[in-house]
């Protein structure tokens, strides 16, 4: 389960910057432990006041590994526990919980509003962003450990399984006729922020929730680093587990873009098909050491930075990416290797952007800065839409509630966010945005998320401000913002069970902004 180790370099990394000189390693000053014949009684007792505070810190550290470990088991000790309940034949759908709501239909156009879904709640009242209908908060963990050693081959159907078992729990709802419903905004009451330090030494790129755990997530910058952290105290903190290094082996890249596997237990990254340079990093959390990070051996991307990478919300297990080649990538798990299958290469003109999967139907929808919104469909092998804007687009993000609606970033000023209902061709349902006062330009570093009901985006931006859009709201301009940082604000996330927001900017600091 948690190895153990008889030596300390690898959980002295979130504070130890070097670790290659065995005299200095365990003396935070950095001086030698090999005191000289004329030292002084004064000089050795402060070498041991800094090695009781190291020691300190040490023990501070492993706790929090514990915690995240503890976490790592009880998810584990779940899915085993929820794999032996299901032995029946609706073990395939690999939800063994009583009451799935209604699937659509994987082949069907678009998705109709079930009978028993909800009315969009009223402009006037807010709403419970705390409740997430879609992953309620882990059960008590089952008697049955996981032994590290049973990994590789016989968990593999489980886990293909398992995103499929997320998709069971989501329910469609139907949210496009609220769209432009309200005069006037629904505003989201926050109750104070905390700023933490990121720890990393250049400027962050990536912030990434779990998809299994609400209080983890995982911050990534350019120097290389991916940071795993936990949340602390209802929201008020956040302490750090771990750090990575995980530059390409050859030119010695930052991640580009980074998501979770659906199992909570790794991340897969993309980075630059120049140079010949790996393509897709693998972290598996579960592991420590040179063994923790491995590079997929396949490189398919042709040239440039792969700008995208996005699990499918499918049965089976894939995921997709988009590169500056123009082309966009499946990757399937076949014999514990990830093989990758090109979807096309001529669909756009330029740079792929974004990609994300429907929830629906197998289609990837794909987005470049050609202007264009292009949606392929997997079962036919030909692109079942394409629309062309008049900005290039940057993004491309599902609703998590209503199946058929998606929001695209472009660089149009004023309405860099733009909805759109996959069963009405080339015609936009509402856009919105803001200005910018520090820039005119808008940057594909910026990022959006949707809240767990849908019904809210939020943004970062060149101003040091979060942007909160309702998607009820008549008007384009924010529904709120919030000041947030320093300096721009690359992303902002919405947990799913804990009313908070996080997010990241280039001052190099975490904000956690709790919700009333």
């Amino acid at each position: 389960m948690m190895e153990s180790h008889h030596h300390h370099p690898p959980l002295q990394k979130p504070k130890l910057e070097d670790d290659d000189d065995d005299r200095t390693r365990n003396n935070p000053d950095g001086k030698p432990q090999h005191p000289r014949q004329d030292d002084d009684d004064d000089e050795q007792e402060e070498g041991l006041v800094a090695l009781i505070a190291h020691r300190a810190h040490e023990v501070e550290h492993n706790r929090n590994r514990i915690s995240h470990y503890k976490s790592q088991l009880e998810v584990s000790e779940r899915r085993l526990k929820e794999s032996r309940v299901s032995g029946s034949p609706a073990s395939d759908r690999g939800d063994p919980q009583p009451r799935p709501p209604p699937r659509p239909s994987e082949t069907g156009g678009g998705v109709p509003s079930p009978a028993a879904s909800r009315p969009p709640p009223p402009a006037a009242s807010r709403p419970q962003l705390t409740i997430l209908r879609s992953t309620p908060p882990p059960p008590p963990p089952a008697s049955v450990k996981r032994e590290p050693e049973s990994r590789p081959s016989p968990p593999q159907p489980k886990a293909k399984k398992k995103p499929k078992r997320v998709l069971e729990k989501r329910e469609h709802e139907d949210l496009i006729p609220s769209i432009c419903s309200s005069s006037s905004p629904c505003t989201i009451r926050f109750q104070g922020s905390t700023h933490i330090s990121s720890q990393h030494k250049r400027k962050l790129r990536s912030l990434a929730l779990s998809p299994v755990n609400d209080q983890m997530f995982i911050t990534s910058a350019l120097d290389g680093v991916v940071s795993l952290w936990q949340l602390q105290s209802k929201g008020h903190s956040a302490s750090l587990l771990s750090t990575t290094d995980c530059l390409s082996p050859k030119q010695r890249r930052w991640p580009e873009d980074i998501t979770w596997h659906p199992d909570g237990d790794s991340l897969f990254a993309v980075y630059s098909a120049d140079g010949g340079d790996s393509q897709i990093s693998v972290l598996d959390l579960n592991l420590s050491g040179d063994k923790k990070v491995t590079f997929l051996q396949e490189k398919p991307h042709l040239k440039g930075i792969i700008n995208s990478i996005s699990f499918m919300p499918w049965s089976d297990l894939c995921f997709a990416t988009g590169g500056s080649d123009h082309a966009v990538i499946l990757w399937n798990e076949k014999d514990d290797l990830w093989k990758p299958k090109t979807i096309h290469r001529n669909q756009h003109s330029s740079a792929v952007m974004g990609v994300a999967g429907l929830q629906q139907r197998k289609v990837i929808l794909s987005v470049g800065a050609d202007k264009r919104i292009v949606g392929y469909d997997l079962l036919s092998g030909r692109a079942e839409f394409k629309y062309q804007i008049e900005y290039k687009c940057m993004s491309v993000l599902p609703n998590p509630s209503d199946f058929n609606l998606f929001m695209v970033q472009s660089g149009q000023p004023g309405k860099q966010l733009q909805l759109f209902d996959i069963r009405l061709r080339q015609t936009e349902i509402h856009a919105f945005g803001w200005k910018q006062e520090s820039s005119e330009s808008q940057s594909a570093l910026i990022n959006q998320a949707w809240s767990p009901d849908g019904l809210y985006l939020s943004s970062g931006s060149a101003d040091p401000r979060i942007h909160i859009f309702d998607i009820r709201y008549k008007a384009s301009n924010p529904s709120q913002s919030v000041q947030a940082h320093q300096k721009r604000v690359f992303k902002a996330v919405w947990h799913r069970s804990i009313p908070l927001l996080t997010s990241i900017s280039s001052d190099l600091n975490i904000g956690l902004h709790r919700i009333a």
